[in-house]
């Protein structure tokens, strides 16, 4: 049966992902189910977007209670869930506004946007270029991956957007030099996910943010796959003590429900009015409910602190990991955020892991991200723990000593 459906996959859909051969059919927590009934620990969690996991009940509540009553009306419309949502990101973060979106590329293009008519309207014509970082990654639409700094992403897309200009991360003398009559914006991850799981050294950060507020630059952090709590802490910029300008958000965001944001101070904001942005269905009724359900739950579950505290036990369990196989370079991330870097091939690994029941994600190769869902326990985590030492132990000898 899933075979079958595999290959209608094949027939009928378009071939941009490479999909792992499992039709997943069922969620409940940290595990997941296929077709034919097989049982997987989810350490993917929808690439860090179920956040409180599969079929959690506040969300079905809320998405429920809300879809009997109405689903869509536009932004031609008051929506109290929208209103009530932004609230709740306003309260919870640096920011004054949010305008409301559909996904993690959407918010990206809107911060763009933000960015350069918010130093129109200060400073008039040509103040346009924004300051990105190599190995970075910003999203799919001809913007976002203009501004996305992995040039394998463009190939075949060429012209890229111009207005970009290309920095290597963590390295706050190349920003400085970049930085022309030219320049409106510095856009970074507080990690670079896709990249590999590279966290931006605090000093670094913090320097930059002076920078920027000296020359009147815009920071716009792309927080898609951080914020929500995925770090430990509600948004991975509280880590660094600084706020920036403006902030995207995705993902986990409607903890699965596609909904995105961008939240700006009120000074920056202001740059739009009725006419300059939009997005059709961006925080319709249904989209805000989820919004309200999963910031709730976040808050008064505990969530984000138990991220914290579980990603410590996850953290010290792959250090021990790294002291036992060499081929293991590296530990890298923050809270439920974390990477495995290899010296050998990581997709074989990633199979591997599959094999044996457990679903996480490669990146570049040869490192192994891993961001369950917030709510994992200890049990969950000795689980794949104890997987990824037998998986690792079976490889040649001359890799691991």
């Amino acid at each position: 049966m899933q075979e079958e459906l595999i290959k209608k996959a094949g027939k009928y859909l378009a071939n941009t992902y490479n999909r792992y051969p499992i039709t997943a059919t069922k969620g409940e927590g940290c595990w997941l189910w296929d077709l034919e009934g097989r049982r997987y620990l989810d350490f993917l969690a929808g690439i860090a977007v179920c956040n409180l996991g599969h079929a959690r009940k506040e969300v079905i509540d809320g998405l429920t209670a809300q879809a009997a009553k109405l689903f869509h009306v536009s932004n031609l419309f008051y929506m109290e869930p929208q209103v009530k949502a932004a609230q709740l990101l306003v309260e919870n973060s640096f920011g004054d506004k949010v305008f409301f979106c559909n996904s993690g590329a959407e918010a990206n293009e809107a911060a763009i946007k933000l960015a350069r008519r918010y130093s129109w309207k200060r400073y008039g014509e040509g103040r346009h270029e924004i300051i990105v970082m190599e190995n970075s990654f910003h999203g799919r639409t001809m913007a976002t991956l203009s501004a996305t700094g992995q040039f394998k992403f463009h190939e075949g897309f060429a012209p890229m957007l111009p207005g970009f200009v290309y920095v290597p991360f963590n390295n706050l003398s190349a920003a400085e030099k970049a930085i022309n009559e030219k320049t409106c914006a510095v856009m970074l991850e507080p990690i670079q996910a896709e990249g590999g799981i590279y966290p931006a050294d605090k000093e670094y950060f913090t320097a930059l943010r002076t920078m920027t507020k000296e020359k009147d630059i815009l920071m716009i952090l792309d927080e898609v796959q951080t914020g929500m709590g995925r770090t430990g802490k509600f948004f991975a910029y509280e880590h660094y003590g600084v706020e920036p300008d403006i902030m995207s958000l995705a993902k986990a965001l409607g903890n699965g429900f596609p909904v995105g944001a961008i939240v700006a101070k009120d000074e920056v904001m202001e740059a739009f009015v009725p006419g300059t942005h939009a997005a059709t269905f961006g925080g319709n009724p249904l989209a805000a409910s989820a919004v309200i359900a999963t910031i709730n739950a976040l808050i008064d579950e505990g969530v984000i602190k138990h991220c914290e505290e579980i990603g410590q036990y996850l953290y010290q369990g792959l250090l021990s990991l790294k002291k036992k196989y060499p081929f293991i370079i590296d530990i890298r991330g923050m809270g439920l955020i974390r990477g495995i870097e290899l010296s050998i091939d990581g997709d074989s690994i990633q199979r591997e892991f599959m094999k044996e029941g457990i679903i996480l994600n490669c990146t570049k190769g040869r490192i192994l991200r891993l961001v369950p869902p917030l709510i994992v326990n200890k049990e969950e985590i000795d689980i794949f723990l104890e997987t990824a030492d037998r998986i690792f132990s079976k490889q040649p000898k001359g890799e691991n000593g």
